[in-house]
């Protein structure tokens, strides 16, 4: 990699978290505000009514990750006319796949809802509005889904810090108007929430047909690149049905056996997960395409060295976070909410342990991608993770708590991580024994020697703000200490000491 790349990196990192920071103080704040106007209930039914939409996009996901891929790697070989087929391929099958979405979600989807979903009889007509418009807000995102892939694949974050300001007004303007509103709350949350996704799509459009010479749709029958698209897409989808079968498929079952509040609970555990795993996927947007294009310029050791790094540092900046949020759960619940549903604080404190786990992962994944030999991968792990359903289903019936579902989560992607790190090796030049001495032993020693002072201060200290402050502190600290002397290598330690010294000596110019 060269000085440019790394500075791109940088520079993309910034920018993606200066978006996440700006969406995280009003992501907070609205959704406190919208589960307080609209209730426990209504929330809780929104987002399942949502996740059944969700659940149908699986398709759309496999071939987004195709689109990504294709698109970066020929922009990395300097093959502008191929990335311009390749868009308009991806946007003519997106716009099928947005179709075929519509019928599903209008018959099997509305089935589901009518028949199988814990929805109480007079909130029935509201569902079914939240419904028709997270469907409609479905349609747009699929659509939308070759754009964003050539922003990534062009690295051009700076969009998104700009698009973000145009989103937080509009949120805000959501919470504004639904205070006011004297109709169903809930329908009129969806009509709104439709209506951001709707502008925010088109202002990303406009930008990408302006800036980028590749996002022009025309219509060029390739058979082959069709069929290299669609059969890249069709392994990708297996491993898509895993994933929305832990989430979407999770939050069904739990609504069937729990009802809508405990959807409510899981809700907002994923939101505080989203707020934290924002800090991580920020780095990993930037980095990605720096992974695909080592690949494509044939610089094997410097994409396992640049992988390797990365799924140590997204575990270190996540840990970072999620140290103090994993033991001061409930005082930031009640400080944030204010009226803290039941299994909140279990189901936040779960999913961030699982989310850690996640953290070394992803850049494994890319790794995969950058090859195209994705036929494996997809049919063993997400063979493995599509396990969790059926498995969490068994558990429920047999009369477990709603938390039982996450820890099968857990236990499963254990396992399935371990299958990608044996593929992984099979493909290319790649040392499972490095792997596990570079980054997994340094995250385990870094979590043992920090997580347990930081617990043990939680045992003297009463709750409250004071002790959630003394506990932050202690594990920045702990965390910031413990990473630089026993979790980084000695040229990160040296880049790291030339920065600090040329800060201090400007502030002293």
């Amino acid at each position: 990699m060269t000085a440019s790349d790394n500075k791109r990196i940088a520079k993309n990192t910034g920018i993606l978290y200066f978006r996440m920071l700006l969406m995280l103080g009003v992501n907070l704040y609205t959704s406190r505000v919208i589960m307080n106007v609209l209730g426990v209930e209504d929330f809780g039914i929104y987002n399942v009514v949502g996740g059944v939409v969700t659940m149908f996009t699986f398709l759309s996901g496999a071939m987004g990750g195709s689109t990504s891929r294709f698109l970066t790697f020929e922009l990395g070989k300097k093959n502008f006319p191929q990335s311009k087929k390749i868009f308009s391929a991806a946007l003519g099958i997106h716009f099928v796949l947005a179709l075929v979405i519509l019928i599903v979600a209008e018959t099997i989807g509305l089935w589901l809802l009518t028949h199988k979903l814990v929805i109480p009889v007079e909130r029935i007509e509201a569902a079914h509005w939240a419904y028709q418009f997270s469907v409609l807000s479905c349609m747009i995102s699929i659509i939308q889904i070759p754009y964003n892939a050539s922003i990534v694949a062009n690295e051009r974050m700076n969009i998104y810090a700009y698009v973000s300001l145009a989103d937080v007004v509009l949120r805000l303007v959501i919470v504004y108007l639904l205070t006011l509103a004297d109709f169903d709350k809930l329908q009129v949350y969806a009509i709104l929430v439709f209506s951001v996704s709707m502008i925010t799509a088109s202002i990303y459009r406009i930008y990408c047909k302006r800036e980028f010479a590749e996002c022009s749709f025309s219509f060029n029958w390739d058979k082959n690149l069709y069929k290299t698209l669609l059969s890249y897409s069709g392994w990708d989808l297996i491993g898509n049905l895993a994933v929305i079968g832990m989430g979407q498929g999770l939050n069904l079952l739990l609504n069937v056996f729990f009802g809508p509040a405990v959807n409510a609970a899981r809700a907002i555990a994923y939101q505080v997960q989203g707020a934290i795993l924002g800090f991580v996927s920020n780095f990993l947007t930037a980095v990605k395409p720096q992974i695909i294009k080592l690949y494509a310029e044939g610089s094997i050791e410097s994409m396992m060295k640049l992988v390797f790094s990365t799924s140590k540092y997204s575990f270190y900046l996540l840990y970072f976070l999620s140290l103090p949020a994993l033991l001061e759960t409930h005082f930031l619940l009640e400080f944030w909410l204010k009226i803290v549903p039941d299994h909140t604080v279990q189901f936040c404190q779960l999913i961030l342990i699982y989310s850690l786990i996640g953290a070394m992962r992803d850049p494994i994944i890319t790794s995969f991608h950058a090859t195209g030999n994705i036929k494996m991968v997809n049919v063993i792990s997400g063979g493995i993770l599509l396990s969790i359903l059926p498995i969490s289903y068994l558990l429920l019936k047999l009369g477990f708590q709603p938390e039982s579902v996450f820890i099968v989560t857990i236990i499963v992607f254990v396992a399935t991580q371990i299958s990608e790190l044996i593929l992984l090796k099979r493909l290319i030049k790649f040392s499972i024994r490095a792997y596990v001495k570079q980054v997994i032993l340094p995250c385990l020693f870094i979590v043992f020697i920090t997580s347990i002072p930081t617990y043990l201060l939680t045992t003297v200290l009463f709750p409250g703000f004071m002790r959630f402050i003394l506990v932050g502190a202690t594990s920045v600290i702990i965390i910031s200490s413990s990473v630089f002397l026993w979790g980084i290598d000695s040229n990160t330690k040296k880049l790291v000491k030339n920065k600090v010294l040329v800060l201090i000596h400007k502030k002293h110019e």
